[in-house]
């Protein structure tokens, strides 16, 4: 809880908090989630989640490119350029965005039309944007304070995995490539994310700044799968986004 007294909280009482958000907030909550682990999810429903996931994945990249245009400290640049690297690989090989297409691919799509970005929600696309934005234009610590959802995913990469392996035929070492990796790198990238907030918000005003930052990205989070709830399950898609049959594999 916040300190009422508006003093700052102790190092381990502001983690419990930041801990506390993702505990209450992280989309590993989402009925969507335990529709698609659970196996009850039907092939199209699956492909409207890589396809808009998609979105998110690119976007990382760009956040972090942005983020970097604006350190001044090379320290925190070359710590944090391993998050450029490591979702876009290098030149021929390897990275998060090809990992995510051979997903895209196994499911049956055209990986050329997901990359394209074309069959994007429009919520899923603006609650992107926001968060590109949100990295972008608020205060540094701010801007690692949203990405402390990695805190998170490991849990709900390992969960995914195993659902995936158990319930859909597409699912093999190679087309889950993306989360095994993210099973090492995501807590390399939050180990330093952590100390860097940890560190930074040395006042109850940059201590609350920082929750809430990580608060609005579990709301981008969430928001995703609202809009995928409520286009490809209660079947209500959206004018422009993806409709089953479309840029399916040749």
């Amino acid at each position: 809880m916040k300190d009422i007294q508006g003093t700052a909280q102790s190092r381990d009482d502001f983690e419990a908090r930041l801990r506390a958000i993702g505990a209450e907030r992280y989309h590993d909550r989402h009925p969507f989630h335990a529709r698609l682990h659970g196996g009850q999810c039907s092939p199209d429903e699956v492909r409207a989640w890589v396809i808009n996931r998609w979105m998110y994945q690119s976007r990382i990249p760009m956040k972090d490119a942005a983020f970097m245009s604006r350190v001044e400290d090379p320290a925190l640049r070359r710590a944090w350029r391993k998050r450029i690297e490591d979702h876009d690989g290098g030149t021929s090989e390897g990275g998060g965005i090809r990992r995510w297409l051979a997903l895209a691919e196994a499911v049956g799509l055209d990986p050329d039309y997901v990359a394209s970005g074309a069959g994007i929600m429009p919520a899923t696309r603006f609650a992107v944007e926001a968060y590109v934005r949100f990295v972008r234009d608020m205060p540094l610590l701010d801007a690692v304070a949203a990405s402390l959802t990695e805190l998170f995913a490991p849990k709900i990469h390992a969960q995914r995995i195993e659902g995936l392996l158990a319930h859909y035929d597409f699912a093999d070492d190679s087309s889950l490539s993306y989360f095994r990796k993210r099973l090492t790198e995501a807590p390399e990238d939050v180990k330093f994310g952590l100390d860097y907030v940890l560190n930074h918000a040395d006042t109850l005003e940059k201590q609350d700044a920082a929750a809430a930052a990580l608060t609005f990205k579990t709301d981008v989070l969430w928001a995703q799968l609202d809009a995928l709830w409520h286009g490809y399950v209660e079947g209500n898609i959206p004018p422009g986004a993806w409709r089953p049959g479309e840029g399916m594999r040749a």
